[in-house]
């Protein structure tokens, strides 16, 4: 049950009351026990001066009281209590000690919170700059190879005048291919800076997906020339951004090839939606939930120096289509990632 304690000033009055109450019955007492001929001035001085003395006595016991609760007080002060050492049923002799009490628990814990949320801001910070690293790192990789590759046979085609027509077309192409590969990766970074400054807006139209599948497919078997892609299934209608839905199986296929050297299959119906089976390497299971996370490269696939961003493109899309990718997958069987809209 809650009692409540005095304040200072009601403690110095009751405890001054109480110093001249039982100093004056002390003195009653001694006058009404002491004979009359023992009564003389020096008697009187010598009672004078115990009440002084026990006056002085109190002031001091009141005083180390009041410097035990401040002692209390420093110790909250100078952090030698941590704050789950601190209890607001700490006892103190006076009300105002009690309140200072409640006040600097309440202060520290505000102080925790703020020293809480400061070292996640910062732990924020440190990855964003983690990421940031690892993002330049990886786009620097990721144009350095075409870029250096545009440079050498442009150098070769310009110190060599009597290179074979048949060569120098050759050569020419594969400029050509490195600087359309350029070009992707910048509209897969513009892409991403739409989404995360929530810029990207969808422009819905109604289509027929089957077609599309197969049109995405002929054109990266025209790219991957050693590759075969077979679609399959029924045809549907859907309402979506075809644009954005041509990047998500465009992206799906492009993995499929990257990690596997077999038949790609591209299933379309209206029940499952659309899914892109392989027979490659697959993904561990403690990586499928991390492979759609910007920026993520998996360790298992060392030779893979991609950006990171193709599935992680793939999940924002499908999230503006309120729908999701799922990945099912067994190492060395092979995945599928299927999604519907």
């Amino acid at each position: 049950m809650y009692r409540r304690r005095p304040t200072l000033t009601e403690y110095v009055v009751v405890r001054t009351i109480t110093v001249i109450v039982s100093v004056t019955a002390l003195y009653i007492m001694v006058m009404l026990f002491t004979p009359t001929s023992y009564q003389t001035p020096i008697f009187h001085l010598s009672l004078f001066l115990v009440a002084q003395l026990f006056l002085v006595v109190a002031a001091y016991f009141g005083a180390r009281q009041v410097r035990k609760e401040l002692k209390k007080v420093e110790k909250y002060l100078s952090g030698a209590n941590s704050i789950k050492s601190l209890s607001v049923s700490t006892l103190f002799f006076t009300q105002e000690f009690e309140n200072i009490n409640l006040k600097l628990i309440n202060i520290l814990r505000k102080v925790k919170r703020r020293e809480k949320e400061k070292r996640k801001y910062t732990a924020k910070i440190k990855l964003k700059n983690r990421q940031r690293s690892d993002m330049l790192s990886a786009i620097a990789h990721e144009f350095r190879n075409p870029i250096a590759a545009i440079m050498g046979y442009s150098q070769t085609l310009t110190e060599d005048e009597d290179i074979p027509a048949g060569l120098r077309l050759k050569f020419l192409g594969k400029i050509y291919n490195n600087g359309e590969k350029i070009e992707e990766l910048l509209s897969r970074l513009l892409l991403w800076n739409r989404f995360e400054s929530g810029n990207q807006k969808l422009q819905l139209s109604k289509f027929d997906i089957k077609p599309l599948a197969r049109e995405i497919a002929s054109n990266l078997e025209d790219k991957y020339k050693d590759r075969e892609i077979i679609v399959e299934g029924e045809a549907f209608i859907v309402k979506a951004d075809k644009a954005l839905v041509e990047i998500v199986i465009k992206n799906l296929i492009e993995n499929a090839l990257k990690y596997s050297s077999e038949i790609i299959f591209v299933r379309v119906n209206k029940d499952d939606g659309v899914a892109v089976i392989d027979k490659g390497v697959g993904i561990s299971r403690e990586n499928i939930e991390k492979v759609t996370k910007k920026f993520f490269r998996t360790d298992e696939h060392s030779w893979d120096n991609s950006m990171g961003l193709g599935l992680a493109i793939v999940k924002q899309i499908l999230k503006l289509h309120d729908t999701s990718l799922h990945i099912q997958s067994e190492e060395s069987v092979g995945s599928t990632f299927s999604f519907k809209v």
